[in-house]
């Protein structure tokens, strides 16, 4: 019994090397867990009042453990476990003197082989907990921030991606930009979402599609956000459709377009690829509640914009509507957000009285193409006419010879006036 307790112990001891590797915890935790599962045990078997010294040697994992009596005269032992009679002090050491403490090393294998084994699944399970509650600090500490993984499972619903140290952490569906696709071993980028405990587990929520991953990303791309020199004043995204930032610079001398656009677009083109092509466009930020809006609504012209409360009329050439809404009506719903203004676009010189509602037109041209030029603004036939067939194509989900065939219907219903 007793080889077996030995064992038992020598097995706790090797463990330790395995223990000090988990990687959320750092070696003075470590330390201070290990000796409080020790000194537990002690105590179980000594009494809550007796005194030990525990050793732990943090390379090798050995342990040593002391028990310290008072050393008294015969006749004042009141507890075998505080106090020890001087003549059996000094058959360890002849030099003990009463009042001195009597020091005897305690080794596992006196436990018993019960006691160690309970001693180990103890230890384990402080240090997973410790684990668990580290790594919930760990990312809470992170939200915001860009974390790089490796795909390690896909499923229906969300991906699990491992970090540099093995972590598990979770992109869901909702959180992907829609062009996103990810097999396993894949390496991917996302912003840490949100951290929450789920059934005594860290669950580490990732996201691509969150405004702070986008600006996150401009602070990697643009030293000068980085820096403090230029401030992003606000985001707004479709993901993988579109996205517009509001910049503004406190010095003069630097623009704050130019220079998160970069030479050429140098700085922006990594971003646009990393959101799957997502247009980005980035705008001077102004407390001019006019100008911004026209900002925001480029690349449309606006000829003229009358504000009434939270609502911003905006009138338009016939030409400029389709730019101002764009494709899927992204471009309007967007500027709308980034300005907190309700914008109503309106048609100025429209040619009504020649003009032909696209509603007319249902026996020969099937509604959901009807559906598609009235998404970015184009309600009547010409409109459509208007809107040459490349931009169109950019801008719908419409095949080219298509829209050649409905401009070629449209066109011979005014010919034929």
């Amino acid at each position: 019994m007793k080889a077996n307790a030995q064992d038992d112990g020598l097995n706790l001891v090797a463990s330790f090397s395995e223990f000090k590797e988990f990687k959320n915890i750092d070696r003075a935790t470590m330390m201070r867990v290990l000796e409080d599962v020790f000194r537990n045990i002690l105590k179980k078997k000594y009494g809550q009042e007796a005194n030990f010294d525990i050793i732990i040697n943090t390379e090798t994992g050995d342990i040593e453990m002391y028990h310290l009596r008072l050393i008294v005269e015969e006749g004042e032992v009141e507890d075998e476990n505080l106090h020890i009679k001087v003549e059996d002090a000094r058959k360890f050491e002849p030099d003990y003197q009463v009042g001195e403490d009597c020091i005897l090393e305690i080794h596992l294998e006196d436990f018993g082989r019960r006691n160690v084994l309970n001693a180990r699944q103890a230890l384990m399970s402080r240090i997973i907990e410790l684990e668990k509650d580290e790594l919930f600090r760990k990312y809470g500490d992170k939200r915001g921030e860009i974390v790089t993984g490796e795909v390690y499972n896909v499923w229906k619903r969300e991906i699990m991606i491992l970090d540099d140290e093995g972590n598990e952490l979770t992109l869901p569906k909702d959180q992907m930009i829609p062009r996103d696709i990810y097999k396993k071993g894949d390496t991917l980028r996302a912003v840490i979402h949100s951290v929450d405990m789920e059934k005594g587990s860290p669950k580490i929520i990732l996201s691509r599609t969150s405004p702070e991953f986008l600006e996150r990303l401009f602070e990697l791309e643009v030293p000068e956000i980085l820096d403090g020199l230029i401030t992003i004043k606000k985001i707004v995204r479709e993901p993988g459709e579109r996205a517009k930032v509001a910049v503004e610079s406190y010095d003069d001398r630097i623009d704050p377009v130019g220079a998160c656009v970069g030479v050429k677009g140098a700085r922006i083109h990594g971003i646009v690829r990393e959101l799957r092509n997502e247009n980005i466009d980035v705008i001077n930020f102004t407390t001019n509640d006019t100008l911004f809006i026209q900002r925001a609504l480029q690349p449309a012209n606006i000829a003229k914009m009358e504000i009434e409360g939270s609502t911003a009329n905006v009138f338009l050439e016939s030409d400029q509507v389709s730019l101002a809404i764009g494709r899927g009506g992204h471009n309007i719903k967007l500027a709308s957000k980034l300005t907190e203004y309700q914008i109503e676009v309106y048609r100025v010189n429209a040619e009504v009285e020649d003009d032909v509602d696209l509603d007319e037109f249902l026996d020969e041209i099937d509604e959901w193409i009807i559906e598609e030029f009235k998404k970015i603004g184009l309600d009547t036939a010409k409109d459509v006419l208007r809107t040459s067939v490349e931009d169109l194509v950019q801008r719908t989900d419409l095949e080219e010879e298509t829209i050649q065939q409905i401009h070629k219907i449209l066109k011979e219903e005014f010919e034929e006036e």
